[in-house]
């Protein structure tokens, strides 16, 4: 069965740093894109980051760039997103997605999607 499931998400403090993790099941992530996208409340999802199926990492969005990396463990059949300086406005759900060979920003590129992770930045 196809399933993506994130971890890793919880309470951290301005300037501190989170690891989340998208494990996923039924199918290989190095053989699709994998993409990371948070949904704050009131707002749209929107694209942080992703990696395409052949290991390139296609983008980052503005407000993470220098300080997210998305990386892959192909033994684990994960993909990771380190986050540090964390800020809060860094506070959402982050969602890890699948899409096809390369990378979008679009969020209907993705056609199977985690169950999410919250991450809240607060002192």
């Amino acid at each position: 069965q196809l399933q993506l499931v994130e971890s890793g998400g919880g309470l951290v403090q301005p300037g501190g740093s989170l690891t989340l993790s998208c494990a996923a099941s039924g199918f290989s992530v190095n053989n699709y894109s994998i993409g990371w996208f948070q949904q704050a409340p009131g707002k749209e999802r929107e694209g942080v980051s992703c990696i395409n199926r052949y290991g390139g990492t296609n983008y980052y969005t503005d407000s993470v760039k220098g300080r997210f990396t998305i990386s892959r463990d192909n033994a684990k059949n994960t993909v990771y997103l380190q986050m540090n300086s964390l800020k809060p406005e860094d506070t959402a759900v982050y969602y890890c997605g699948r899409g096809f060979n390369y990378c979008s920003k679009l969020r209907n590129y993705y056609n199977y999607w985690g169950q999410g992770t919250q991450v809240t930045v607060s002192s």
